[in-house]
Formats: structure tokens, sequence, C-alpha cells
């Protein structure tokens, strides 16, 4: 039986990187199967799921204005840096934060495989978006993280076979890593 990551529409591995910049269209579908991963965690995660998926939106509006021009999140970046627009400038940043908590917080769970994802969860948290997040925003995580599912149910559903999932979900992460650092490395080289 197939692993949750298989069934995605695009692994983060199979993201087209290349000098000029990580491909919009693949990277979103991508990121569009990660975010459904919150599905596995019930309803309280709704909140972190309408927030990468209202930056998604902004990302492929964008895109779909001009896909030739705005092929790789880069071009999209300063295309409307040129434009004095932000837009989906603003929505990639808040969305790679996002990604960058659920890649820390999946890798925690990874290397610690008897902490429970609430607490792989509450650490990622505290290592990405906390720092963002203002008094009435971070109750509403803090809440969140306490409601994770039991590790055993969570990967239970990721797949069958365990050896499996882990595999694929090693896999899985180091596409992310991958895109998440060349991201915050660009906004950090062009001062965005």
């Amino acid at each position: 039986m197939a692993t949750y990551f298989q069934t995605t529409a695009r692994n983060y591995a199979d993201v087209t990187v290349t000098p000029e910049g990580i491909n919009t269209d693949e990277f979103l579908q991508a990121t569009e199967g990660l975010v459904k991963i919150f599905d596995l965690f019930g309803a309280v995660f709704s909140v972190v799921q309408n927030d990468m998926n209202g930056n998604i939106k902004k990302i492929r509006e964008r895109f779909l204005q001009n896909p030739a021009a705005n092929s790789t999140l880069q071009n999209l970046v300063m295309g409307e840096k040129k434009e004095k627009k932000k837009t989906a400038t603003e929505g990639l940043l808040w969305l790679t934060r996002g990604l960058d908590f659920t890649l820390k917080s999946l890798e925690r769970s990874e290397a610690n495989p008897t902490e429970e994802l609430s607490v792989s969860f509450t650490e990622g948290y505290g290592d990405t978006l906390r720092q963002y997040h203002g008094m009435l925003v971070r109750p509403v995580f803090a809440m969140a993280m306490k409601a994770c599912p039991y590790r055993a149910d969570f990967y239970a559903k990721l797949g069958s076979d365990q050896g499996l999932v882990k595999q694929d979900l090693t896999a899985y992460l180091a596409g992310l890593r991958k895109v998440v650092v060349e991201i915050q490395q660009f906004y950090e080289v062009n001062k965005l």
C-alpha cells in the first residue's frame, strides 16, 4: 500500500531547482500536498491549513497572471518588486515560514522516535513561527500543538508499512529542506 507521500501530486524532491530558481507551479503542487497532511491532525490544525492555503492562493494568482514571466518563485518575486507590489512576495515569505515550521517539527519527530508529536511540533513552533506571532496568535498555536494526534496514530495514517513511511518521509523532508533553504537564502540575499 502507498504511503501518504506517494499519493501527493508532487513531492518536494521532484521540484525543479535551477540557477534561475524554483519552478513555481511544481512548488505550488508540492505545497498543496503538504498542506493536506494536516488533515491527518484533525480540525485543530485548520488555522495552520487556512493560513498556508491563503498564501498559496496569493502566489498562484500572481503566477497565473503571466506563467512564463513567473515560471520561478524568484522571477515572480522580482517581478512584483519591479511593480512595487508585495502580495505574492509576502505570501511566499509567510508560506516559507510555515513550511519551515512543518519541516523542523517533522525532522524533530523523525530524529526522536519516542517523542510525541505535541512535543515535536511545540519545539518546531518555538524555533520558527513563534517569533513572528503576537500575544493573540501564540495561544491559538499553543492549543493546536497540544492537540496533535498521538505519534503512533499519525504515523499509521501515513502508511501501513512503517519502514516505507520512514524512507519516504526522509526523502520528502530532504526535498522540502532544499526548497525552504533556497527560498530563505533568496530573501536574505535580496533583503526582502
